[in-house]
């Protein structure tokens, strides 16, 4: 009959093995040279999420393709599908969506009020 002390002892031995210190010490030999400037960086706003991509029927029975994004800041419109993109922004949420050229856009994801160059204001609905 075999003992089972062995095979304890063994098992110990491998336990203790697992608690030993590192004996080697790893130096960075290739430090980061913008490790200061970015540690001292401010913080970085993300872009927003698409909230929403609609296309529009207008009181002239045109089509407007409007992509909403979220922060209500920020929309983009498209008058032809897979046309020229104009982004239209806001510097806080609720005031109209505005680009250069006389772009100017009000109204959530259903109904929108939206001035064009060139053309008056039109009414849109989803």
């Amino acid at each position: 009959m075999k003992s089972p002390l062995p095979l304890a002892a063994a098992a110990l031995l491998a336990l203790a093995a697992c608690n030993a210190e590192p004996t080697t010490e790893v130096i960075d030999a290739n430090p980061d040279p913008m490790a200061k400037e970015l540690a001292n960086a401010g913080a970085i706003e993300l872009p927003p999420a698409i909230k929403a991509d609609k296309s529009m029927r207008c009181s002239d029975n045109s089509l407007v393709y409007v992509t909403f994004f979220e922060g209500d800041k920020q929309a983009i419109v498209r008058t032809e599908k897979g046309g020229t993109a104009t982004t239209l922004t806001a510097a806080n949420a609720g005031e109209p969506l505005t680009a250069e050229g006389g772009w100017k856009l009000t109204g959530d994801t259903a109904n929108i009020s939206i001035e064009q160059p060139g053309k008056g204001a039109l009414s849109c609905h989803e």
